[in-house]
């Protein structure tokens, strides 16, 4: 009973079928009519003129945006835990041809107008020192944190006053905007992001992430880098694919909405063990090292987190008897 990431979660049957009906003769790389479709498609979701780019994974297209919004000489400022920092190998160093990450201070993982003033503002606009360019958030954050429009809009009003790109890494966005219960765009560039990370691949798609641009312009150089990183897929019309079906009947909100549901579930037995608020999909717990092996005695499979904390992630199709056992296995201990 598997509840280590929602990235080992199965792809969505509407998925396959839509990676079949897509086997057929078009044009290579990104010209076929799916491809082309995107920008059109999204442009809708969002309400908004956006330039729309598949790549086959979020380390992708987390750092072609950041590559697209800061310099080799410049900086982005992130949270310390956030996955750009701990968890992508130096790909954003790597893509953005060495700019440098300032890491900021927030609770759950959230930066704050605040937070990220202590950073940049320190910084005197001198030659010797590393200038900030971008600002990138999570949402939800890498402890299952929510951002709302307001929060997002008063560091949109920060990064623009202070000149910056504001990126948002969106891995779980269906799970944050399922809980806000707002559209896609009150949380995006209504609220002053440039660029969107947004995820498919922990939400039911096979092998596709989407780098949306809401200032198109981005999106110029990005084909380039994009080409340059080996990421130009000359079949691209079974990635579009996967996200044009995801976004039929707001599949991804509804398979966002179920793994938030099965994580409230698993939060309403954990009671003071909870870590943090559940906001989205995953569950961070106090537990003992010898309660955790009875957990896995039992046949659940987690992540250990920090010194004393595990951490639990429900996808879309987690089965509601598993969800059940684990509830009721934590709120044994």
């Amino acid at each position: 009973m598997r509840f280590f990431s929602d990235n080992a979660a199965p792809v969505h049957p509407r998925v396959m079928a839509a990676i079949a009906a897509a086997d057929t003769l078009d044009t290579a790389y990104d010209g076929d009519a799916r491809s082309r479709a995107l920008d059109g498609r999204l442009s809708e979701l969002f309400g908004t003129e956006v330039a729309a780019l598949w790549v086959p994974t979020g380390t992708a297209a987390n750092c072609l945006a950041l590559a697209a919004l800061c310099p080799p000489h410049g900086a982005v400022v992130c949270h310390r835990d956030a996955h750009i920092q701990n968890d992508e190998g130096g790909a954003p160093e790597f893509y953005t041809h060495g700019a440098k990450l300032y890491l900021a201070d927030g609770e759950g993982a959230k930066l704050t107008p605040a937070a990220i003033a202590a950073v940049v503002d320190g910084i005197a606009n001198d030659v010797h020192r590393v200038q900030p360019h971008a600002i990138s958030i999570t949402n939800a954050t890498e402890y299952g944190r929510v951002y709302s429009p307001d929060e997002v809009a008063a560091i949109g009003a920060l990064a623009r006053d202070r000149g910056l790109g504001l990126h948002m890494d969106g891995a779980r966005f269906a799970n944050a905007v399922a809980t806000l219960g707002c559209s896609p765009a009150a949380v995006t560039w209504q609220a002053g992001v440039d660029a969107l990370s947004f995820g498919f691949v922990k939400n039911g798609a096979m092998s596709a992430e989407l780098l949306v641009f809401f200032r198109p312009s981005l999106a110029a150089a990005t084909l380039y880098r994009r080409k340059r990183a080996g990421l130009l897929l000359s079949k691209g019309r079974y990635l579009a694919a996967q996200v044009l079906v995801m976004l039929e009947d707001d599949l991804w909100l509804d398979n966002g909405r179920a793994a938030n549901a099965r994580a409230a579930e698993l939060a309403a037995a954990a009671g003071a063990r909870l870590v943090h608020p559940v906001e989205a999909n995953e569950v961070f717990l106090h537990a003992t090292p010898e309660e955790a092996a009875r957990l896995r005695a039992a046949g659940f499979d987690f992540y250990d987190w920090a010194a004393g904390e595990i951490r639990l992630v429900t996808a879309w199709d987690s089965p509601a008897d598993q969800v059940a056992r684990l509830a009721a296995a934590i709120a044994a201990l």
